[in-house]
């Protein structure tokens, strides 16, 4: 007998997957290992899938952590490295550590040894320069799966021309009053320019730091702050996303596939795959 699929209405998914999942939570250090940085995982599960998240320009790695642990409370082993926190952030140097932390990930047997990553599955989120740097990071690795970028900004070298040879799934979250990366320049060129199937939301009241958390200086010198509107969104459609893209989990259909008022579903290219599809 075919085990049937629950799906929940947009709203629903919407409530659920931006409040914790049902997986308690572990948090550990990357430098143990020998990079910067921070891990949250499952408390156990073997042959989880996992994500590296690249943080913005000036962002320090904790402007994230809740995200992190969000995405850990859902399944997902989710580690950030925290590197290239200086103003002269190489989008380069920044993507290779990212595939060097989903190395870590799936490589090193996490926790008491009751945590494991299954190497292929295995994503990139990024914010801001983070973001850009994940399509570079995707377009070097074909182990890499799937893609988010939150207020992506183009980088160099470009994350345009990158994202032309990313064949796996993309989802891009463009904020609608970013003055620091315009989506017309930015995240929507980064979508249009996709080499896969590719979504492309606006959040037409978000700013570009609204995805990051808490304060930091840097507000100062830099347009925007953190969101609880926006973390709320970009927790839901990220974690939607990776479940979807990672697990073949089709419960949250209607969140990906609906045209929310405050997440404008812009363009979509082809369907999303219930598992991405290999190169």
């Amino acid at each position: 007998m075919a085990r049937r699929v629950i799906t929940l209405t947009a709203k629903q998914a919407l409530e659920q997957l931006s409040r914790p999942g049902p997986h308690p939570v572990l948090r550990g250090d990357l430098a143990l290992v020998g990079l910067p940085g921070v891990i949250f995982t499952p408390r156990s599960g073997l042959g989880l899938p996992a994500v590296a998240l690249g943080h913005g320009w000036m962002q320090p790695v904790r402007r994230y952590h809740g995200l992190l642990r969000h995405l850990a409370s859902w399944g997902v082993v989710a580690a950030a490295p925290a590197v290239e926190r200086g103003p002269l952030l190489s989008s380069r140097v920044l993507a290779a550590n990212l595939l060097t932390t989903l190395d870590i990930c799936s490589g090193v047997r996490l926790g008491t040894g009751e945590i494991s990553v299954d190497p292929s599955r295995v994503a990139l989120v990024g914010h801001s320069m983070g973001g850009g740097a994940a399509v570079l990071a995707a377009a070097e690795a074909e182990r890499v799966r799937a893609v988010v970028t939150l207020a992506a900004t183009e980088t160099r070298p470009s994350a345009l021309d990158a994202a032309r040879e990313v064949r796996v799934p993309g989802l891009h979250l463009a904020a609608g009053e970013d003055r620091i990366a315009p989506p017309v320049g930015h995240a929507e060129a980064i979508a249009s320019a996709w080499g896969g199937p590719v979504q492309l939301r606006l959040l037409p009241k978000a700013s570009h730091l609204g995805f990051t958390e808490g304060r930091h200086w840097s507000e100062l010198v830099l347009d925007g702050h953190a969101e609880r509107r926006s973390q709320k969104l970009g927790r839901a459609f990220v974690t939607a996303f990776l479940l979807r893209v990672l697990t073949g989990d089709r419960a949250y259909d209607e969140l990906l596939d609906a045209d929310l008022k405050n997440a404008n579903l812009v363009f979509q290219r082809e369907a999303l795959p219930q598992r991405a599809a290999q190169r």
